[in-house]
């Protein structure tokens, strides 16, 4: 009966995740509009922390309550689900074209990023230290990371200057955008807090270790904003929005949802995680690179790729946790 108890305030806890990054965004895309600001500018900050706003709640509330493991399974979790899933789906949906500039720019910084978390977390492979850390010095240099991200998002902004001269009307007045940014952020705290006590508890009750519940129910439940602007874009054939979204919750995922909170409570010692964790992380991020190049197209084919080899490493997960 407390198991089922449990998992409902899951579902609940995902809910209000979701639906607070929902109103934070149409309350802040409303306020941005009142203060004229670009229409472009609210896409690359507000929108682009709305929807990975559940992964940094998650992530404060893991440190909070001191399951580590569950901070990083979720960033590994989401960002391998984000391209391997997603794109996956999307690609099946209809192919996906891809710009030059992401092909060249964007897709390395991302390979860079994810690789450079690996050699971050892993000290005792790569020094004499006992167990491995990911300290508020590693934090630093993922956001000096995230600094180099958000250079290229304002040069590429500055070269399209007329779409930075367009503000969009305001949804809502000036009162009822502030009421929304209110709901949104208590929604999401509430959420997070909700989904972290429950999925704990769940692994504990079932003796499964939080870094299986973390790759998969709860990185899932918090990539559910993502899944649906995937599939959104998809069917619409839009898909800069697609892949831009995507690489750029992956960057956020590892230089803010992981390092932010890290920065500022100090460093965590993760111990749970396997080495087919993190280079499922980097090969996934490399598989995309490697497709893109290709005629700067994801075919059908390649996204029924990526789903099996989603299918197969999240089959070992399960294998594993079932067995155990």
């Amino acid at each position: 009966m407390e198991i089922a108890l449990q998992i409902l305030l899951l579902i609940v806890g995902f809910a209000l995740l979701i639906k607070g990054a929902d109103w934070l965004v149409d309350g802040a895309s409303s306020v941005a509009s009142h203060l004229k600001v670009s229409k472009l500018l609210v896409g690359l900050t507000i929108v682009a922390f709305g929807t990975g706003a559940p992964e940094l709640a998650v992530s404060f509330s893991s440190l909070i309550n001191g399951s580590t493991d569950i901070l990083v399974g979720n960033v590994i979790g989401s960002n391998i689900i984000n391209v391997l899933l997603l794109i996956g789906i999307a690609a099946v949906i209809l192919p996906i074209k891809i710009k030059k500039d992401t092909v060249s720019k964007e897709l390395p910084l991302l390979l860079l990023i994810s690789s450079a978390l690996i050699v971050l977390l892993l000290d005792t492979n790569l020094t004499e230290a006992v167990t491995n850390t990911f300290s508020r010095a590693d934090a630093i240099i993922c956001l000096l990371f995230f600094g180099i991200f958000l250079y290229y998002l304002i040069s590429m902004a500055r070269k399209n200057k007329k779409d930075l001269n367009v503000v969009e009307k305001p949804k809502y007045k000036l009162g009822k955008s502030i009421i929304f940014i209110i709901l949104g952020l208590a929604g999401i705290v509430g959420g997070s807090q909700l989904v972290v006590n429950s999925a704990s508890f769940i692994a504990g009750a079932v003796g499964i270790s939080e870094r299986i519940i973390s790759l998969t129910i709860v990185a899932l439940g918090t990539s559910l904003p993502e899944l649906v602007t995937t599939i959104t874009a998809a069917r619409k054939g839009e898909s800069d929005l697609l892949v831009g979204n995507i690489v750029g919750s992956n960057i956020f995922n590892i230089c803010i949802v992981l390092a932010l909170p890290i920065a500022i409570t100090g460093g965590i010692s993760p111990s749970n995680f396997e080495m087919l964790d993190l280079i499922m992380l980097v090969f996934s991020a490399f598989l995309l690179c490697i497709l893109a190049r290709k005629d700067h197209m994801i075919t059908r084919a390649e996204g029924i790729l990526m789903l099996v080899i989603f299918t197969i490493y999240y089959g070992y997960i399960v294998y594993g946790a079932l067995a155990a």
